[in-house]
């Protein structure tokens, strides 16, 4: 649950600028996020530089907000997904825990437990 009240904290922090992060897990558990330098972002889109993503086997996907609160992933992001990790987690305006939803890499919704 702390994960997910980051991201939408997040979220609600960077509004209406959207954010991108990487997603890593220990023992199956999504733990944390890394935001990477000279990520871009705006309104529309944010971008992780490739070469500055870290070369981890605890990397379980992506994280990042869409200001519009569509929680539906994008063409764009339906291309990136498949770049990195299982699981892709987008919150959404107005970023309550009700505002996200998770993916999996090919884009089809996936349920994920939030433990307290």
């Amino acid at each position: 649950m702390e994960l997910l009240d980051l991201l939408l904290e997040m979220g609600k922090d960077r509004h209406p600028y959207e954010f991108v992060g990487v997603i890593m897990e220990d023992d199956g558990l999504l733990h944390e996020i890394f935001l990477l330098p000279g990520t871009v972002s705006n309104e529309q889109s944010a971008s992780l530089l490739y070469d500055m993503m870290p070369l981890d086997t605890h990397v379980a996907g992506s994280a990042h907000s869409h200001p519009n609160g569509n929680l539906s992933p994008s063409d764009a992001d339906l291309s990136f997904f498949p770049r990195i990790g299982r699981y892709h987690l987008i919150v959404g305006y107005p970023y309550t825990r009700d505002d996200w939803r998770c993916y999996r890499a090919d884009g089809q919704p996936c349920a994920l437990e939030v433990i307290p």
